[in-house]
């Protein structure tokens, strides 16, 4: 269980990137106030922690409904996480998460970014989504699923944190610490979405 703990925390961690989405929230609440950004960040993860889990709990349910197979889903879900790492591995992704976070900075009238673009596609975009249904379909048994649901809830919780410390996080890594990390855990992503397609294929061909 705790192997199966870690696994997952790490998954989400590489996937969600709550240091990654920490400078884009700074950015987008440059000019709120702290109440105002303090309540921006917990909305933010509250409205993507029920996305999350509504799909970790029904997702499985909403393809069998649209006649898709679990072995179908992981291998189109393994193949979209190795996209994203590869955008990870190359800074692809931080250029398309600050050139969102750029239109939505331009839109005067927009002042609430709380659920779009950080709960919805920053913290529960595809790849979480994807991650979140992928792990729950591959581990059967309550005590698994709530040790999944319990990693979720930890990157959550964490990422909560981050977006409250967003501004110091900033200064204390830099921009390059940042691009090195993030590169890390872009290739440990390739590798666990290469897993998941080989787990798809081994079970459509078993």
């Amino acid at each position: 269980m705790i192997e199966l703990y870690i696994s997952s925390l790490i998954t989400f961690f590489v996937v969600i990137d709550p240091p990654g989405c920490a400078p884009i929230f700074a950015g987008l609440t440059s000019g709120a106030s702290v109440a105002h950004r303090r309540a921006m960040a917990l909305r933010a993860v509250l409205v993507s922690a029920a996305i999350l889990f509504v799909f970790a709990l029904f997702g499985e349910a909403l393809l069998k409904g649209l006649g898709i197979s679990l072995a179908s889903f992981r291998i189109a879900g393994g193949i979209m996480l190795f996209l994203i790492a590869l955008e990870m591995v190359f800074e692809k992704r931080t250029e398309r998460r600050e050139d969102r976070a750029a239109k939505v900075a331009a839109t005067p009238e927009v002042e609430d970014v709380s659920i779009f673009p950080m709960a919805m596609p920053m913290i529960a975009g595809p790849g979480s989504i994807a991650s979140v249904m992928l792990l729950m379909s591959r581990n059967e048994g309550l005590e698994r699923s709530v040790v999944i649901l319990g990693a979720l809830a930890t990157i959550l919780l964490l990422t909560l944190a981050a977006l409250l410390a967003a501004g110091p996080i900033m200064r204390v890594l830099g921009a390059k610490i940042e691009a090195v990390i993030t590169r890390l855990l872009g290739v440990l992503l390739a590798a666990l979405a290469v897993q998941f397609v080989i787990d798809g294929v081994r079970i459509s061909l078993a």
